[in-house]
């Protein structure tokens, strides 16, 4: 099978398209022909070997976390996925491979694919979609009439995290540069702020929660325009975001990370979202899987709109 692999750490030019071995499914395990799958940052931090200390030492390393396809192979003990069934999901593990032409996958961690949904569209919605629900209901536990502040919504985990939080019956606030106001209005953002006019933190509202999806917002400059009982959310691994964790612990207002996790009852729910017409996937731009490198560099350069996603099968 054709895939994008990586040899070495290093900038977008060690990306490669090249021939592996078809793989076969374990027990609990589905092969997925995949049609479209989606980049996220997290492929460009292991890329670059930021996140070296949880990947293993061996190379080549497989590209790509978030998927759509077709269940072409069912693994022992499977009993919920069938031969043909068109899926989506994310792959928990930190080796990916969803940008190949073949993947296999947990039958747990993948789903029924929206039924309203186009394959790309399906592709661009599982990481950036559970981050952003489980975030604002698990993490934050985020209730109807509670308002929110979303740092950097017109991104992959933003666009999700506006529609998300009016689902939730939150007030929904975002900040974002001048161009992508109307995009954040267009997602369902009761108030739309330019974070080059106005800094919302120092305004003097106060929010339930604050969710900083972009990660240049740290707890000690977002406690003040927090609630008593709030929570702030953060989406990125670094050491002043554990520390504020740590010394809030038992207090409020609270910093929290969310890690996400793969789940089926999680990708249904959020199916559901787009079925029924209350979700619908932003995709910034749609590559060829031989241009693998030029979509790396499109989620690297922080300026999409959406998801990035690549084109496996037509």
């Amino acid at each position: 099978m054709r895939a994008a692999l990586f040899d070495r750490y290093g900038g977008p030019d060690v990306l490669r398209v090249g021939e592996l071995p078809d793989p076969s499914p374990g027990r609990g395990e589905v092969l997925v022909r995949v049609h479209a799958a989606a980049l996220n940052p997290k492929d460009v931090l292991l890329r670059l070997g930021k996140l070296r200390f949880a990947a293993s030492a061996r190379f080549p390393k497989q590209v790509g976390y978030d998927w759509a396809g077709e269940a072409i192979a069912i693994g022992p003990g499977v009993t919920t996925v069938r031969k043909g069934d068109a899926l989506y999901g994310m792959i928990q593990a930190m080796h990916g491979g969803a940008c190949a032409e073949l993947a296999v996958v947990k039958v747990d961690e993948c789903a029924d694919k929206p039924r309203s949904a186009g394959f790309q569209e399906a592709a661009a919605t599982p990481l950036a979609g559970q981050t952003a629900l489980q975030a604002l209901r698990d993490v934050a536990r985020a209730e109807p009439g509670m308002r929110v502040l979303v740092n950097g919504a017109s991104g992959g985990v933003g666009s999700f995290a506006v529609p998300i939080a009016k689902i939730l019956g939150l007030h929904v606030t975002t900040t974002s540069s001048a161009a992508n106001l109307a995009a954040c209005r267009a997602l369902g953002a009761d108030e739309a702020l330019d974070y080059a006019e106005v800094d919302a933190l120092r305004r003097g509202d106060r929010w339930d929660v604050i969710f900083d999806v972009f990660g240049n917002r740290r707890f000690a400059e977002a406690r003040v325009a927090l609630r008593p009982g709030g929570t702030y959310v953060s989406t990125v691994i670094r050491g002043h975001v554990f520390a504020s964790i740590a010394r809030t612990l038992f207090t409020r207002p609270r910093a929290r990370l969310v890690v996400v996790r793969s789940r089926r009852r999680d990708l249904a729910t959020i199916a559901g979202y787009i079925d029924d017409g209350r979700l619908v996937p932003r995709i910034d731009s749609v590559h060829a899987l031989d241009a693998i490198a030029a979509a790396e560099e499109r989620v690297g350069s922080k300026h999409a709109r959406g998801k990035v996603v690549v084109r496996i099968a037509s």
